[in-house]
């Protein structure tokens, strides 16, 4: 079961209002449409006569769980009636054919493309946005460094971690020599970098510059000494978010309306929203399902998702869509490439 983010206090259910609960909800996400008594009486695993699921639906309503949509007879789940259905679902486990499917798109991915790949598979398996946050560069690994002659007095400084994002820095710099010497100073510097996180890079470089003072012009105090200017009172890097493709959620018909479309997308380009919703997401932990409602963001509202973290550091990767997913099946997914992904990034 998932944990969640800013959920209201849940009323306590009886047997058959939570039996009555459970099928509205999972009718309206098969069918996207509202609920009527029939259908509950198709769905429910006991016999219920009609007078009794329409009573139970009535007191449903009152206690703020299920909603009757402008003069339609049938019912849709409120935010609350949805967070009382979600609190309930186990992921559903997925067959060992497409766990070796996924393992081996995650295994063959190029280490650069590792998180685009997973945005990609979570979108492609869900019919949802699929994301990724990167985790911030401060806490990956680190394994590539370059140094690059630009002009006779700038050189680019790039740093490569695990996840493939780059921090990359311009500096001024008129002794290094040529490109093949930056090359050789690279070599140096990497014996310092690879394998560690910027922050423990950043500690080694203060350590060799005090040290190496006696030998500046050494190679390894030159490459030291570049290493040390590039992350001079650099800060934490922000995780880069990773949104793959756009077109799977378009096949939902809660976003036919071409506005709504457009202010989705406004506000995942944007960026600022989702970003804040991860950091509420990160804060909770684990395997976690947050709806919009609960969020503070208009613009995300009734909007779910469902996010898991990864790695060591603060990465999270996971599915946004409308209220209506196979929440069995999109936690299951989720949890699976949230640990075969930090498997890779510690291999």
């Amino acid at each position: 079961m998932a944990g969640s983010v800013g959920a209201e206090h849940l009323p306590a259910l009886s047997e058959r209002q939570d039996l009555v609960l459970r099928a509205i909800v999972a009718a309206y996400i098969a069918d996207a449409a509202p609920v009527g008594s029939r259908s509950v009486s198709h769905v429910v695993p006991v016999h219920l006569s009609s007078a009794s699921i329409r009573n139970t639906m009535a007191e449903l309503g009152e206690l703020g769980l299920l909603e009757k949509p402008h003069r339609s007879a049938g019912r849709v789940p409120t935010a609350l009636g949805l967070r009382s259905f979600v609190d309930r679902v186990e992921p559903r486990g997925l067959g060992e054919f497409e766990q070796r499917d996924l393992a081996g798109s995650v295994g063959a991915a190029d280490p650069d493309a590792l998180m685009h790949t997973a945005s990609r598979l979570l979108s492609e398996r869900t019919r949802q946005l699929g994301f990724v946050m990167a985790p911030r560069l401060d806490r990956v690994a680190l394994r590539h460094v370059s140094l690059v002659r630009l002009s006779s007095r700038r050189v680019l400084v790039v740093l490569v971690a695990e996840t493939g994002a780059a921090l990359r820095r311009i500096i001024d710099d008129e002794q290094s020599g040529d490109q093949p010497e930056l090359d050789r100073l690279a070599a140096a510097l990497s014996e310092l970098a690879v394998g560690r996180t910027l922050a423990e890079v950043r500690d080694a470089l203060a350590r060799e510059v005090r040290a190496l003072r006696s030998r500046a012009h050494s190679a390894l105090a030159r490459a030291v000494w570049l290493g040390w200017r590039a992350l001079e009172g650099q800060g934490e890097e922000a995780g880069d978010l990773v949104i793959a493709t756009r077109l799977a959620l378009l096949d939902q018909p809660e976003f036919h309306d071409p506005d709504r479309v457009r202010q989705l997308f406004r506000a995942l380009e944007d960026g600022e929203s989702l970003l804040r919703v991860l950091e509420q997401v990160i804060g909770a932990g684990g395997l976690t399902v947050a709806l919009g409602e609960e969020l503070g963001e208009p613009e995300l509202r009734q909007l779910a998702f469902v996010v898991a973290p990864f790695g060591q550091g603060d990465g999270v990767l996971g599915v946004v869509g409308p209220w209506r997913m196979d929440y069995a099946r999109v936690m299951a997914l989720v949890a699976y490439l949230s640990r075969i992904v930090g498997e890779r990034l510690s291999a």
